[in-house]
C-alpha cells in the first residue's frame, strides 16, 4: 500500500458516508421522495468531479478502455441505486437491505481471484469480523410489510452483483488511469440517469419542493458524493479486500449519531455488530 493514504481516504470515506446515513432519511420523512433525492445527489457529483479534473488539471482521459471502465464503475453504482429503490417497493427492508450489504464480499472474492491482492494474518481476521459485522449492522426488525412475488429478491442479489463487481472494476480501472478520471465518467452516467429517476417518481403524492425537500436534500448528499470521490482515491493507494469491507462499516458511525440525536437504544444486534466493527477497524488499519 502506498503509505498511509488509503487509511485516511477510507476514514473520510467511513465518516462522510456515516454521517450522510444518519440524516439522509429527514428530506425523505418531510416529503421529498428518494428518487428525486437520487436527482439531487447525481447533481452534487458535478462540483466534485469539476475539482478532481482541476487537480489533474484537466487531462481527462478518454480512449476507449478507459470510457468503458470509468462507465461501467458509474452504470453499475447508479445503476444498483434505482435497483434498489424499485426493490423496497415490492420487498420488505429487513429482508432486501441483509442480502445488499453483503456484497464486500464478493469484491473481496473478486480481488482475491484476479488482482490477487494479499493480506497479513491480522488484516484478514479483521476483514472476517468486517464482513460479520457487515450483516449483523443490517438488521432491521421484522415489520408487517408483506413482500409481493419474488422480483425484490431478484432485484435485491442484482444490486448485491452490482455494487460487489463495481469495487472491483473501480480498482481495477485504477491501475490503468487517474482516479480521477473514474469519478468523471462516474459523475457522467450518473447525471445521465437522473430521467429514469424521475420516471420512477410518484408525482400523484405531494412533494415538499422548500427547505427540508430539494435543499436539505443537497446539503446532506454532497456528503454521499465527496465520499464516492474519496472512495475512489482509497482504491488508488489500497487494497480492495481491505478498503471495501472498512468503508462499508459507515453504518456504525449512523447509529451512534442516530442514538445521539433520537436517544435510541441500539438493537442488541446492532450493538453486536458496532462490536465487531471496532475490533476490525483496529485491525485491518495496521
Amino acid at each position: 500500500m502506498h503509505g498511509r493514504l488509503w487509511l485516511v481516504f477510507s476514514i473520510i470515506v467511513t465518516v462522510f458516508w456515516g454521517v450522510w446515513g444518519a440524516f439522509i432519511e429527514i428530506p425523505e420523512k418531510a416529503g421529498f421522495p428518494a428518487t428525486l433525492g437520487y436527482s439531487v445527489w447525481a447533481l452534487t457529483t458535478i462540483p466534485c468531479a469539476l475539482v478532481a479534473l482541476t487537480i489533474i488539471r484537466w487531462k481527462l482521459e478518454h480512449d476507449g478502455m478507459s470510457i468503458f471502465l470509468g462507465s461501467t464503475v458509474g452504470l453499475l453504482g447508479a445503476g444498483g441505486q434505482l435497483i434498489l429503490f424499485e426493490a423496497l417497493r415490492y420487498g420488505p427492508a429487513y429482508l432486501v437491505f441483509p442480502i445488499i450489504s453483503m456484497y464486500p464480499m464478493l469484491t473481496v472474492v473478486l480481488s482475491l481471484a484476479f488482482l490477487k491482492e494479499r493480506a497479513s494474518r491480522r488484516a484478514s481476521a479483521g476483514i472476517v469480523l468486517a464482513l460479520i459485522a457487515i450483516a449483523l449492522l443490517s438488521y432491521q426488525p421484522p415489520n408487517n410489510t408483506a413482500a409481493q412475488g419474488r422480483l425484490w429478491m431478484l432485484m435485491a442479489f442484482g444490486v448485491f452483483l452490482m455494487w460487489g463487481v463495481q469495487a472491483y472494476v473501480m480498482k481495477f480501472a485504477n491501475n490503468t488511469m487517474a482516479a480521477e478520471s473514474i469519478y468523471f465518467y462516474m459523475m457522467a452516467t450518473a447525471v445521465v440517469l437522473i430521467p429514469v429517476a424521475v420516471w420512477m417518481t410518484d408525482f400523484s403524492r405531494p412533494i415538499n419542493w422548500g427547505f427540508k425537500g430539494p435543499y436539505l436534500a443537497a446539503l446532506i448528499q454532497v456528503l454521499n458524493a465527496i465520499g464516492a470521490l474519496c472512495l475512489v482515491y482509497a482504491l488508488r493507494f489500497g487494497k480492495a479486500i481491505i478498503v471495501v469491507p472498512m468503508t462499508a462499516l459507515a453504518p456504525v458511525l449512523t447509529i451512534i449519531i442516530s442514538l445521539a440525536l433520537y436517544r435510541v437504544i441500539p438493537h442488541p444486534v446492532l450493538a453486536t455488530g458496532m462490536g465487531f466493527a471496532a475490533v476490525s477497524i483496529y485491525l485491518m488499519a495496521e
